[in-house]
């Protein structure tokens, strides 16, 4: 285990009745890394949570978080989390809320008095700090559960979903929080289904299907990948339909992958140098309507490793 990683864990298992939940994960996450834990709707990623913070026991494997093992209680107060579904209690105030886990943490009162005003001002509920959280919005309880998984100063964040029900200045202002806390060396793990938002904040993404990582990369580099190309054709009168099977075939030189769609087909991993023999080919075999190239996306990356399935 080295002690350079934030996160590490080696053939991780989980499962409930004898069925995996997350059948063989090893990852790795280098501290100060930004990293988005990505995959389809149950493959695994919040058990995959639950068990970094010891709040389930691994069938099987094991794993590190700061250097120690997995559960360990000292390491807790290092971690900071923000779950998918909390429950804050509604009678707290927001800086009642702040001040208990504050608490629970340990963090020292001298600390906690100078750095809850300040959270409350960066997650802007410094204005409504001291409502009850039954009066607030969900977006404002999205940004209380935040400042609440910082009020100890984490080295290590793990956020399930953390801009759920935030309007675009709200997901916004989480970007920017997170950017902060990346350039003062702060580790994040961030689940979530809105790739939009790990694409513009995480350095790199882990996906994971039924609990494995079936591929990672770096967000900077998905532009290296190549082109998507969108084209929309159609066979000619007179052509069977089993021609586009062929089409697909003669593609693949040029491509990483071609995935029929719709009214024709989209080529992923394609270089710019190669869009004229494409064009030349298609428009030889079947007719052309339109030929659109763009650089890749977080989007296409999850489809061309994922496949279409619901995330």
């Amino acid at each position: 285990m080295s002690p350079d990683l934030a996160i590490e864990t080696i053939k991780l298992c989980k499962a409930y009745n004898h069925r995996p939940a997350v059948a063989d994960l090893s990852l790795r996450v280098a501290r100060g890394e930004v990293v988005g834990l990505l995959g389809p709707n149950g493959a695994g990623k919040s058990t995959v949570v639950k068990m970094l913070l010891g709040l389930v026991l691994p069938t099987s494997g094991e794993g590190t978080l700061l250097g120690h093992r997995l559960g360990d209680p000292e390491t807790r107060r290092r971690i900071g989390f923000l779950p998918e579904r909390f429950a804050f209690q509604p009678w707290l105030t927001a800086r009642e809320l702040l001040t208990l886990h504050a608490d629970l943490g340990q963090v020292p009162r001298a600390v906690a008095r100078r750095r809850i005003p300040e959270l409350l001002a960066q997650v802007a509920l410094a204005a409504d700090a001291d409502r009850p959280l039954r009066t607030y919005s969900k977006g404002m309880l999205q940004r209380a559960g935040l400042a609440q998984a910082l009020v100890g100063a984490p080295e290590l964040l793990l956020l399930d979903e953390p801009t759920s029900g935030l309007d675009p200045g709200g997901r916004l202002l989480v970007r920017n929080l997170i950017a902060r806390l990346r350039a003062e060396g702060t580790t994040a793990l961030i689940n979530s289904h809105l790739l939009g938002e790990i694409e513009s904040t995480c350095d790199r993404v882990i996906l994971i299907r039924e609990g494995i990582v079936v591929h990672e990369a770096k967000l900077g580099a998905l532009t290296s990948e190549g082109c998507v190309v969108r084209i929309r054709a159609s066979l000619r009168p007179g052509s069977s339909p089993e021609m586009w099977q062929g089409v697909y075939d003669e593609l693949s030189p040029w491509c990483e992958q071609v995935q029929p769609d719709g009214d024709g087909m989209v080529l992923h991993g394609v270089r710019d140098e190669d869009l004229p023999a494409i064009h030349r080919y298609l428009s030889g075999r079947v007719d052309v309507y339109e030929v659109a190239a763009r650089k890749p996306s977080l989007e296409d990356l999850f489809v061309r490793v994922i496949g279409t399935e619901a995330h």
